[in-house]
């Protein structure tokens, strides 16, 4: 690089400080900075000295080829990395590049039209420098020009304006083919391709383009032919299609005559197809053909439907014979359960309870034998009572085990007796609550029942110190269930996992519940009151289906 001024010149060299002793091209801004690009990058002369942009300026590492100043200043850069222009205040990428101009730019040049022109070592390219530098609100398609539109080759070559714009606006292009020029403000005028649709195949067999063609959804490929025709550079066409009913927008433009759907639903679809000429003007009207995709049997919807419809009654009858198994082995369970009870009875009845009669009528007996003031005949007579009350309490556990003693009573009327029977100092405020349609329920489970509600009651009076108690029996179409709900002291968490030592209420009421098939639940807190909850399937519960 050399300066001549005032007849003396002064050279500018690597050891001096700049970046590359060859010049690649050079160019001259209208705020008078002259502009140079090396092998090493871009250099900058302004006020007396030089200044290098790189990597730290957006400019990536390689050689600057070419430059070119555009009629509004813009200082355009081509580099081995593809195209630059500077902001003003630093080197910016252009926006929307096309991929033909992110390689090497040889040569740059541009119009009075707003457009710029550029050679790459394969294309020539032109393309509106407002959407370069993201000024467009729409993005503009770059036009690359080939040998069907004159050109004697699509090569660029690196020399310095080897593309250059002169007075009359016309673009003059140095090529590895020879010289050409274009005059971009000549008004051009092409007619819009014709496009038609040709054939419609499927599966290999042609299926003609009438009003609609229709095949059945079998079949798996159908193929879409047409044609575009434009007289100026028949080359160049390009075409678009959509199918609508399948796809979601028109496809990207391409230079094949024919597009496959594989696999198509059953549906009526419309198939769209245009095509664009030399210039990129595409035909107004788009060609169509319609298409119809006939269901198979099992894809139609009453089919469906009928299949639908088995399927929930396959589903409900499975449900309806599952439930009939769980109850029957529910009610084969309860009637084990009462002839082991009536068996333990009947052993109690026969040994222990005739056993202690017998001994207590030995005891009678020796006792009526003793003076009246004989020191033994208290004792005797204390041991007869002890013994009494032994063989009733025998007696009312035998009547338990045959039958419930609250069988003959609804659940709500039993629960109700307790209060009276417990004869405690309690106050509390003590009720029961009945909600929805009464059932009967399985008389052995109602006893189970009765007993897991008896000892939440018992608990309820004796150790909550509770001001209100209330019993609630809720009758649901899915089950039964008993909740017992106090105001009072609360049980501890550590109780409520395993237990008072010496105590069963909370583990055989658990046991119990899980006999039955039911889910016992416990809620509590230290001073927060208890509530037990009691949940029996209606399949287990109900000895019938409400009507």
């Amino acid at each position: 690089m050399s300066r001549i001024q005032n007849g003396r010149i002064a050279r500018f060299t690597r050891a001096g400080g700049f970046s590359a002793d060859a010049v690649n091209t050079i160019a001259e801004t209208p705020d008078g900075v002259i502009w140079a690009g090396t092998e090493k990058g871009l250099e900058a002369f302004r006020d007396g000295a030089w200044r290098n942009y790189g990597g730290q300026d957006g400019l990536p590492p390689g050689g600057v080829n070419t430059l070119a100043v555009d009629r509004e200043g813009v200082l355009w850069i081509g580099s081995a990395a593809g195209l630059f222009y500077w902001s003003g205040a630093r080197i910016e990428s252009a926006r929307d590049v096309p991929d033909s101009l992110r390689a090497k730019i040889l040569g740059l040049a541009a119009d009075d039209a707003g457009r710029l022109w550029a050679a790459t070592d394969h294309s020539v390219v032109e393309i509106s420098r407002a959407s370069l530098l993201g000024q467009a609100k729409t993005w503009a398609a770059a036009r690359e020009f080939g040998i069907a539109d004159g050109l004697p080759s699509t090569r660029g070559i690196r020399r310095d304006h080897s593309v250059v714009s002169d007075a009359s606006g016309r673009i003059w292009l140095l090529l590895q083919g020879g010289l050409c020029v274009v005059n971009p403000s000549r008004p051009a005028a092409f007619a819009p391709a014709l496009v038609h649709v040709e054939s419609v195949s499927v599966d290999g067999i042609l299926m003609g383009t009438g009003p609609a063609a229709r095949y059945p959804s079998n079949h798996q490929r159908v193929v879409f032919n047409f044609v575009g025709l434009s007289l100026a550079v028949p080359g160049r066409v390009r075409y678009r299609y959509w199918l609508e009913g399948y796809d979601l927008d028109w496809s990207q433009p391409t230079e094949s005559r024919e597009t496959a759907y594989t696999n198509l639903p059953p549906a009526r679809y419309t198939f769209r197809v245009m095509a664009s000429n030399s210039e990129g003007l595409w035909n107004g009207t788009p060609a169509s053909v319609s298409l119809e995709v006939e269901p198979m049997l099992w894809q139609t919807w009453w089919f469906r439907a009928m299949a639908l419809g088995l399927l929930a009654a396959v589903i409900l009858a499975s449900f309806r014979y599952r439930v009939a198994r769980v109850r029957a082995a529910m009610n084969l369970r309860f009637e084990e359960r009462l002839a082991e009870r009536t068996h333990i009875a009947q052993e109690l009845h026969d040994t222990l309870l005739q056993g202690f009669i017998s001994a207590s009528m030995q005891v009678h007996v020796a006792a009526d034998l003793l003076p009246e003031d004989s020191a033994s005949r208290p004792l005797l007579t204390r041991a007869l009572q002890l013994m009494q009350q032994v063989v009733e309490e025998g007696r009312n556990t035998v009547r338990g085990l045959r039958a419930s003693g609250t069988a003959s009573l609804p659940l709500e009327a039993a629960l109700s007796h307790i209060e009276g029977e417990l004869a405690t100092d309690a106050q509390a405020d003590f009720r029961v609550v009945v909600e929805g349609q009464r059932r009967d329920l399985h008389p052995l489970l109602q006893d189970e029942v009765y007993r897991i509600g008896r000892e939440a009651l018992i608990n309820a009076f004796r150790h909550a110190r509770a001001r209100h108690i209330e019993v609630e029996l809720r009758y649901a179409p899915e089950g039964f269930h008993l909740f017992v709900r106090d105001d009072g002291a609360g049980i501890d968490e550590r109780v409520l996992q395993t237990g008072r030592d010496g105590h069963w209420g909370l583990v055989g009421m658990r046991e119990r519940a899980e006999r039955i098939g039911a889910q016992l639940r416990v809620f509590s807190r230290p001073s927060a009151g208890t509530e037990i909850q009691l949940d029996v399937p209606s399949s287990i519960a109900f000895r019938a289906a409400p009507k």
